[in-house]
């Protein structure tokens, strides 16, 4: 029971995906990754450091979801294009 504390206490604060530029909430970072950071690294929590190092080495075997949490947020094309003559 302890432990499940542990885990439920860790992912609610869950930013394993720190780093990232998710454009993501925690919330849904939370709701995509949960499952995998149960499911394959366990062991590592509750730090946060030791998840995120786990779920990266382990990006092929992540869910969809989750591993689109990893991929940096489509950044905004700010550069202008000149129209051809």
């Amino acid at each position: 029971m302890t432990r499940y504390l542990m885990l439920l206490a860790c992912l609610t604060g869950f930013t394993a995906l720190s780093g990232t530029t998710s454009a993501a909430t925690r919330d849904e970072q939370k709701q995509a990754c949960q499952g995998d950071a149960i499911r394959l690294c366990t062991f590592a929590i509750p730090n946060e450091a030791k998840i995120t190092a786990c779920m990266r080495k382990k990006m092929d075997q992540l869910s969809p979801k989750c591993r689109a949490m990893f991929e940096p947020a489509p950044q905004k094309n700010t550069a202008t294009t000149k129209p051809k003559n």
